[in-house]
């Protein structure tokens, strides 16, 4: 399969929109067989974890963005994760 164009990327970060982390994380793994995870839950800022996909036969980087909130249930402490940003951009050598 050939590098993803524009219009292929925006109709990819629509399909992940509609998907939690772990369906949207099945997707883009599914899409592309030589997929890397460049970077799982990683804090680069305060409240957004960000986790992050090369696909390099489609030519397209994914970052899954979660914002993450501990709750306490019958003194047991939970942290519950939510997508709540995506975003899709062509590798550097994608130039459609």
């Amino acid at each position: 399969m050939p590098n993803l164009n524009a219009e292929q990327r925006q109709k990819l970060l629509n399909e992940l929109s509609g998907m939690n982390f772990n369906k949207a994380k099945a997707k883009l793994r599914s899409l592309d067989q030589k997929n890397r995870l460049v970077f799982f839950r990683n804090a680069q800022s305060v409240g957004r974890w960000m986790t992050r996909y090369d696909l390099p036969t489609l030519g397209t980087r994914v970052t899954l963005v979660e914002t993450h909130q501990d709750t306490a249930n019958k003194g047991k402490l939970r942290s519950e994760f939510e997508l709540s940003e995506i975003s899709v951009e062509p590798l550097p050598g994608n130039v459609s």
